[in-house]
């Protein structure tokens, strides 16, 4: 069982951008779907890296360590073209390389050991790597009943180990960040239990979690509500259970004031009372607020329960930056400002 600290994204990749700072080998350990995949693939875009992600469990010794062939009479280990070497160029626009080895406690013994020379001297038979590839590991929790081979002693001490936790928090204000659809944000927020409901003996085909709540967001740009498809495709998507709850929960939109509505009479559209449509509405205006539109909609939303106004205002925060510079909002701010920093 793991003692380590269980951190969110945001601190887990700043403890990963540290250990690679330092020159080390981050092992970033998590339950499935969680996002382990994601953080490095975040970290390579900011970073200016370009991303090499090598599945281990896929994989044979071979691809590590290099091909077996005879050079002027003499066995030689000759690395694949994934694996950059130092005398590689750096593809064009690019600082280095992220070489992403996920799924490594997936891979059989001979992979992992195929792994010691890659992950501790950066070398690939003998070779050296280009100086200017960095290296990070991902793999699955035995506890979740994922398949996972034991890392050697060789091995756990040649990683910095970080254990990713899920939060339905975290999670959400990436979404925000990151065009997941609205629907999907408000429903979290009011039913934050059904962000993550992976347990290691569930018998649906799937369940939710970070990876499917984003599946389930591209699904709904690309459909209404009302298509007959959307139902079966979500309970493929985050479980049979949670779909028809999210979809039962979409159809509180109904009884929610429109956007034209609030613009067109904002100090007399109704307030709902309930949290459920509460957090539809703030996700609706946090959706579509535009610089013409804001006045209006800010009339709205000072009607709003305080606590509601913080999580519109941060959302809009987020969306559209500019907005916060509007004589409306630093008229709210004087009177807030500790609600929402």
């Amino acid at each position: 069982m793991s003692l380590h600290t269980t951190v969110n994204p945001v601190l887990a990749t700043d403890m990963i951008m540290l250990a690679l700072t330092a020159g080390l080998v981050p092992y970033m350990t998590g339950s499935p779907g969680i996002g382990k995949s994601s953080i490095y693939k975040d970290i390579a875009k900011n970073n200016n890296l370009f991303l090499i992600d090598m599945r281990l469990s896929q994989c044979d010794p071979i691809d590590l360590a290099g091909l077996l062939t005879l050079q002027n009479g003499k066995a030689k280990y000759v690395p694949l073209d994934s694996l950059p070497i130092e005398t590689d160029t750096i593809p064009d626009g690019y600082a280095g390389w992220l070489l992403v080895l996920d799924e490594f406690s997936s891979a059989n013994q001979a992979v992992q050991a195929a792994s010691y020379k890659l992950v501790l001297d950066k070398m690939v038979g003998t070779l050296k790597l280009h100086p200017r590839v960095l290296i990070v590991c991902a793999g699955n929790l035995e506890s979740d009943n994922a398949i996972v081979q034991p890392l050697s002693t060789a091995l756990q001490s040649r990683f910095v180990h970080i254990k990713l936790g899920v939060s339905s928090k975290d999670w959400i204000d990436w979404a925000v960040d990151n065009g997941i659809h609205h629907t999907i944000i408000s429903f979290l927020r009011f039913r934050p239990v059904n962000f993550y409901t992976f347990t290691p003996d569930h018998e649906d085909s799937t369940y939710a979690c970070p990876r499917t709540w984003e599946f389930a967001s591209k699904l709904l740009k690309k459909a209404e509500l009302s298509n007959p498809v959307l139902r079966p495709l979500l309970e493929g998507t985050v479980s049979v259970p949670v779909a028809a709850e999210f979809l039962s929960y979409c159809k509180i939109y109904e009884q929610c004031p429109t956007v034209p509505q609030i613009i067109a009479d904002p100090t007399k559209v109704i307030i709902p009372d309930s949290p459920s449509i509460l957090f539809a509405v703030i996700g609706t205006i946090a959706n579509n607020v535009t610089k013409e539109n804001f006045k209006a909609l800010m009339e709205y939303i000072v009607r709003l329960p305080l606590e509601f106004q913080v999580v519109c205002l941060k959302d809009i925060n987020k969306r559209s930056p500019l907005m916060m510079q509007t004589p409306e909002v630093r008229s709210w701010l004087r009177i807030n400002a500790t609600e929402l920093f």
